[in-house]
């Protein structure tokens, strides 16, 4: 009989926990984001709390006060700028102010004589067939990001309830976060020593991936900017934030960006432009991911790049903008995991 009951406990507790995970589904956003502060901030919060032992809320305050000042303003700025360069761009194409069509045809006629030869074997037809493609695959992106942003910024309301939220969330995280993760830890069916383990690689991956991916695609896209800026390429700052989330994926870049406006520049007769993009891109841009990364993330707490780029690809896939965080998370802990499995089974087989 008591068998029995524990066994519809542990059922009970399981349905609840599920159920709780249900309702918190439509902020799962929020409450990732919330965590992922919690961590990066937590040091300034210590350094905080020492110095103000006898107030618990007080540097939780500060430290959120800190974030806002640092983190969200800029990012809000920088978004409301973004969506104003993206209605500008969606705008002109609609209305035919830029031809991607012409633009295309453009850079064809600048190729070098060698390349619209090669061409020029495909036949008239096809030639024209692959402009129509090039053009219409262009403008379907294009449009797609603009409509995007322009999404973005039409669900304001919905934004500021989701940070809203996320800042709340944040405060208690910061301010009670030591307290609950010794609650979790101690409830958790496992020993110390694992607990520890995959808590602390937990954090580690967490504060890895925002030190190592977000500081460095900061620098990438803003590096990225401003060349464009200078050399009078439109929307540069639209093209800085596109650089600096794909700098996130590994094996991409930001190459993906740059080096076609490079070719374009080139064939279109900008030639000296085009040199400046192309050598700033490969010993500036191209640099910051070498120099930066080990020094912010440290080779203790990265993983195969070719398990980042399955982590952070799927991750997009299958979470959105929450999987930059998310992927690698999973990937440590799936790491994690089978190093203790392996660890043990040494132990047993020794």
């Amino acid at each position: 009989m008591h068998q029995l009951e524990d066994r519809f406990f542990l059922g009970f507790v399981a349905v609840a926990t599920l159920a709780m995970a249900w309702i918190a589904v439509p902020f799962f956003g929020s409450i990732l984001w919330a965590l992922v502060a919690a961590i990066v901030f937590k040091p300034v919060h210590r350094m905080l709390a020492s110095r103000m032992p006898k107030r618990h809320t007080t540097p939780a305050l500060i430290t959120l006060l800190l974030m806002i000042a640092i983190v969200i303003v800029p990012a809000v700025m920088l978004g409301s700028l973004l969506i104003d360069q993206a209605i500008i761009i969606y705008n002109s194409i609609e209305t035919r102010q830029i031809d991607l069509v012409k633009l295309v045809r453009d850079v064809q006629a600048g190729l070098p004589n060698w390349m619209r030869d090669a061409l020029g074997r495909i036949g008239p037809k096809d030639l024209t067939a692959l402009q129509g493609r090039l053009a219409s695959a262009m403008t379907d992106a294009v449009r797609m990001g603009a409509g995007q942003a322009v999404s973005l910024g039409q669900g304001a309301l919905s934004f500021v309830m989701q940070l809203g939220i996320m800042l709340y969330l944040a405060f208690f995280l910061i301010r009670d976060g030591d307290l609950l993760t010794r609650k979790i830890s101690h409830r958790l069916p496992m020993d110390r020593a694992k607990r520890r383990d995959l808590f602390t690689k937990f954090t580690t991956v967490i504060r890895a991936t925002v030190k190592g991916s977000f500081v460095v695609a900061f620098v990438q896209g803003t590096l990225g900017g401003i060349i464009f800026a200078v050399l009078g390429i439109q929307a540069a700052l639209l093209w800085g934030v596109v650089m600096g989330m794909f700098s996130l994926v590994p094996a991409i870049g930001t190459g993906i960006v740059w080096v076609p406006v490079a070719i374009y520049l080139m064939a279109t007769g900008q030639q000296w432009q085009a040199f400046v993009l192309t050598g700033f891109g490969v010993l500036v841009i191209g640099m910051v991911d070498n120099v930066l990364r080990p020094i912010l993330v440290g080779k203790d707490t990265r993983m195969p790049d070719w398990v980042v780029l399955i982590a952070t690809l799927g991750g997009l896939s299958v979470f959105g903008m929450n999987g930059i965080v998310v992927g690698p998370v999973i990937a440590a802990m799936f790491i994690a995991a089978w190093d203790i499995f392996a660890d043990e089974r040494e132990v047993l087989s020794a």
